[in-house]
């Protein structure tokens, strides 16, 4: 018996020939009405390789309009795998590859099942793209995983790396990137052996407002800096927390927080300090604070003569600011070193005047961008900005800064050996602009 819901080879035809009649019909009632006839290129763009292209739409008093995305196709981006299901990565990581452009998420690693396995369903992936921490074998024969994302606590990270560097994967590292230099050192030399990239996530260095201060400061428009405040601070709670914990987290407000102050300073002006001096304090009838620091003080002096003064702490109101002092003006940035709500301010002379001006830019998720940066970085088989020498660098110096907090001394430090001189001897090159 015949369905007579469906449609029959010649009924189709018959549709298909109407809805052509109704649209040339619609064209020429809308010619008729005085609206534009064939499409232009401001209105349609044009395939220019990979990308759609429109011309700049806008008028001459407005910005120019940022290029149109051109995400890679899916099944070509970099599949990572986010080793670690806490805060850090439910909450910030995991939705940033929604905005990604070259990387997407290609499985999980936890030591909770149930939560790993959620997490999986919220974000699509198959329960075979489920691993536990011990799971390292099985993620080592997996080809959709390129790459890993390390966001377990600091005391871990080096496992985690050279477990991933055996299995075959390069591997983007949380900061801090492990407890102590040696640490440090041995994930560098394994992801050296395996032929592999390593890259810390200093995210910061990927995020417009500062890198727009880098640009402002390294061109010289308002002379050379002088002095630098960095501050980056914020009240601690729950005192169960692993970031209170020594074993797990190396330290205190200092690995945690103040570390993007003593790697933004360092990425700010290209050179490596000679000297720092350092104080320390935590509350001695505060248990939180019995196995770390609540609040750090550290200057860093570099050769150019430049002076930083940098404070963290885990007892104040949130705060987190970046100001750089020259003779011609005063740099500020504001939420720094957040993760959004950045504001960059230049206050200097303007004839008879003294001005402040608000450079606004587009916010981008700090985030996605690292994550596209590592991804392009492997795809074109280059160095990553912020790769392992970086974070080594940054253990030696929070290793100085202890020793002159405890001795009240200030302690000599420099580039590292063989680094040669010049500016950004432990960066690779710039990021690209990912529009």
């Amino acid at each position: 018996m015949a369905d007579d819901s469906a449609l029959s080879r010649r009924n189709l035809l018959r549709a298909g020939a109407a809805l052509t009649g109704a649209g040339l019909a619609l064209g020429a009632r809308a010619q008729g009405a005085g609206l534009p006839g064939p499409a232009v290129p401001a209105d349609t763009g044009a395939v220019q390789g990979s990308r759609v292209m429109f011309p700049n739409w806008r008028g001459e008093g407005d910005r120019p309009p940022a290029p149109t995305p051109a995400p890679q196709p899916v099944a070509e981006r970099v599949g990572y795998c986010v080793v670690g299901l806490g805060r850090l990565s439910l909450d910030e990581i995991l939705p940033a590859l929604n905005q990604t452009k070259h990387a997407r998420l290609a499985a999980v690693m936890s030591g909770s099942p149930d939560k790993a396995r959620l997490v999986a369903r919220q974000y699509g992936l198959p329960e075979s793209a489920v691993y536990g921490y011990g799971e390292w074998d099985r993620l080592k024969a997996n080809p959709e995983v390129r790459a890993v994302y390390v966001v377990t606590p600091n005391a871990v990270h080096r496992d985690n790396v050279l477990a991933a560097a055996e299995a075959g994967k390069h591997v983007l590292c949380e900061k801090p990137m492990a407890v102590n230099s040696a640490e440090a050192r041995e994930m560098i030399a394994a992801c050296a052996r395996a032929k592999l990239r390593l890259m810390i996530a200093y995210r910061c260095q990927y995020e417009p407002f500062n890198r727009a201060v880098v640009r402002l400061v390294r061109a010289g428009q308002f002379g050379k800096p002088r002095l630098i405040q960095a501050f980056n601070g914020q009240t601690s709670g729950l005192p169960e927390q692993w970031r209170l914990r020594r074993a797990l987290a190396g330290g205190g407000a200092l690995p945690d927080i103040g570390l993007y102050c003593l790697n933004g300073v360092r990425a700010l002006l290209g050179e490596e300090p000679s000297q720092v001096t350092a104080q320390i304090y935590s509350p001695p009838d505060d248990g939180k604070f019995a196995e770390v620091e609540e609040s750090v003080s550290f200057t860093l002096t570099f050769p150019s003569g430049v002076i930083a003064q940098c404070m963290t702490s885990y007892g104040v109101h949130e705060a987190r600011r970046l100001t750089v002092h020259s003779a011609g003006a005063e740099i500020d940035l504001e939420n720094a070193f957040a993760y959004r709500g950045q504001r960059l301010f230049v206050t200097h002379r303007s004839g008879k005047d003294i001005v402040r001006d608000e450079h606004r830019l587009e916010a981008k998720n700090q985030f996605a961008l690292e994550m596209d940066h590592f991804a392009r970085c492997l795809q074109e088989n280059r160095a990553p900005r912020t790769p392992g020498e970086e974070g080594l660098q940054d253990q030696v110096l929070m290793e100085a800064i202890y020793e002159a907090a405890r001795t009240g001394a200030p302690v000599k430090v420099g580039p590292p050996a063989g680094a040669g001189g010049g500016l950004d001897v432990t960066r690779g090159p710039e990021p690209e602009d990912n529009g």
